[in-house]
């Protein structure tokens, strides 16, 4: 990159913290000048793009966002030209800044991905076979649906795959689609058609050319912009003991066209970055909220359909648009009263007011679910995550009023601290950074007991039941289940016959956990019923009801944090 160029960038790049009296006109300027520039590498188109996305997501007047408009709409002619020059261009491949126009993305995606790509994006998908590879897997799961197949692959080492499933097909192009339809009309379970498709390991090419989908281009244009003539809001403005008390936010339940068109949206935003959360690929599309807080920021959150509900948690996944440009992503796992959070700004928006817009996806889940303990993952805090080990993430969290929920780490934060306070310079080194993020940390208000969920993991009662089933059932889970079942049915004085196909799903996860309860069968029958009425809302409409009815009963929630929490140490 020649300095002249290199200069022009850093120039560019200082407009994102550039607001006051005759700031937009600058930046209009400069934003001009970068008209007909040509890019020599990868490296600084993308660090070009992405300051351009930022000034559009965060702009400082109307000129602005339409000159970061029609600059972002050129940059896949310029990787095209990059492509025809012989240009290096696999840092595109890199999540870190996949997704730009005209780039290709390559992956395997999970069954439930493949069906929507291929649905939506028929004519941009296509599939690069490696038969070497997955000939295996091709002869243990193709034969029940490819007449003769395993006359000839369970006996001959040569077996020609690709000719078999493209004569199946009517064409090698259509046999993704076919084989997808395939295994959508075997009789079985959501997760055992994943399981069969995902075994085939098919990687999936697609092109994103000049698609909408690209983080170049993704939009969801608002009525109105908002133009920051001010300095963007700091972590240090934030008080989120101020916004969780703040007044209700205004909700706004989406009609299922509208519901759908988000949820696609949000499909797309993390398949080009090589993500995928399952709240999303899984949601519900029938049961979207809307909500605007201000801003030009705009909040999305959905729930998941009963039967792909977790067992004993509620799960909630969102995404939020600022000034319509798709800047995070975040999931809420559930039970009882508190949450876990998973939070997750897209590279290029990490300098554009990451802590407000946390605080208000905050409110939202607080308002929505009535959860009074938000708890932070470890990953989220560096874990066995470099990047964030690099930006200080965990003090993030710490500055927002987080506190990690073991006394030995609640103890070196709070020296660290100390040492800040006598020595402003002092930064904290990424040893100690990583133990500060080895174990979650929490955020409680309300009027409730602190400190109840600092060691509980509902792995703990995942593997209390495993023991339960390998020790009194030789590790027969059918067995198991067949007999917890019955037991827990006279208990709670039930006949599961009248209930739903999803209600008695919910019984047989419930089930085992339940039979962990020593004393369950002297509960009274207003405990009883409350349990029986918990059971039955995991299959309700809206997963909502069923968080909210477990707060309600205290004897469950001592009984769940008794199996699930690890002995004070």
């Amino acid at each position: 990159m020649n300095r002249n160029l290199s200069r022009r960038l850093d120039d560019l790049d200082q407009c994102k913290h550039l607001y006051g009296k005759g700031c937009a006109a600058k930046v209009e300027r400069l934003l001009q000048s970068f008209r007909d520039t040509h890019f020599p590498d990868a490296e600084s188109l993308v660090r070009f793009h992405d300051t351009v996305l930022f000034l559009r997501a965060f702009p400082q007047s109307a000129r602005v966002a339409r000159l970061a408009d029609s600059l972002l709409i050129g940059i896949g002619f310029e990787v095209r030209r990059l492509r025809d020059i012989g240009a290096d261009l696999t840092l595109f491949d890199d999540e870190e800044f996949s997704g730009v126009a005209n780039t290709l993305i390559r992956d395997t995606p999970t069954y439930d991905v493949a069906r929507w790509m291929s649905a939506r994006y028929s004519q941009h998908v296509t599939v690069e076979w490696n038969i070497y590879e997955q000939a295996r897997q091709m002869s243990s799961n193709l034969t029940s649906f490819v007449p003769l197949l395993a006359d000839d692959c369970l006996v001959e080492a040569d077996t020609p795959y690709l000719t078999w499933l493209a004569d199946a097909a009517d064409g090698e192009d259509k046999i993704l689609s076919w084989l997808l339809e395939r295994i959508d009309n075997l009789p079985l379970s959501p997760l055992e058609k994943t399981a069969t498709y995902d075994a085939l390991q098919i990687e999936i090419l697609w092109e994103l050319g000049t698609l909408p989908v690209s983080r170049t281009l993704a939009r969801r244009n608002p009525e109105h912009l908002f133009y920051h003539r001010e300095p963007l809001l700091q972590r240090k403005q934030v008080s989120l003991a101020d916004e969780l008390n703040s007044a209700p936010l205004s909700l706004r339940r989406l009609s299922q066209s509208e519901g759908e068109e988000i949820l696609d949206m949000a499909c797309e935003l993390l398949e080009v970055r090589y993500r995928e959360l399952y709240g999303t690929t899984r949601a519900d599309r029938t049961n979207v909220i809307a909500v605007d807080v201000g801003r030009g920021v705009q909040l999305f959150l959905w729930g998941m359909p009963a039967d792909r509900r977790l067992s004993l948690r509620a799960y909630h996944s969102g995404t939020t648009l600022k000034n319509g440009v798709p800047v995070n992503y975040f999931e809420a796992i559930s039970l009882f009263e508190w949450m876990e959070v998973g939070f997750n700004t897209f590279y290029a928006f990490r300098e554009g007011e990451t802590a407000w817009i946390y605080s208000k996806i905050l409110h939202l889940l607080h308002q929505v679910t009535g959860v009074t303990c938000l708890s932070a993952y470890p990953y989220q805090l560096g874990h066995e995550n470099e990047e964030a080990i690099r930006s200080g993430a965990f003090w993030f969290y710490r500055k927002l009023g987080f506190r990690p929920g073991r006394a030995e780490l609640l103890a070196l934060t709070e020296r660290e601290e100390a040492k800040m306070k006598r020595e402003p310079s002092h930064r904290t080194s990424a040893a100690i950074l990583r133990k500060l993020a080895a174990h979650h940390a929490f955020y409680e208000f309300g009027d409730g007991p602190r400190g109840l969920w600092d060691t509980f993991s509902t792995r703990n009662i995942g593997y209390a039941v495993q023991k339960k089933m390998a020790s009194e059932f030789g590790g027969d889970p059918q067995k198991m289940r067949s007999i917890v079942v019955e037991v827990i049915c006279r208990t709670l004085g039930v006949r599961a016959e009248d209930w739903t196909e999803a209600e008695r799903s919910a019984l047989q996860d419930f089930a085992p956990v339940l039979s962990l309860i020593p004393d369950l069968p002297q509960w009274s029958m207003e405990d009883k019923q409350a349990l029986v009425d918990i059971i039955r809302s995991k299959a309700a409409p809206d997963e909502v009801e069923y968080l909210r009815r477990l707060q309600h009963h205290d004897k469950f929630r001592r009984a769940i944090l008794a199996l699930g929490s690890l002995p004070p140490t």
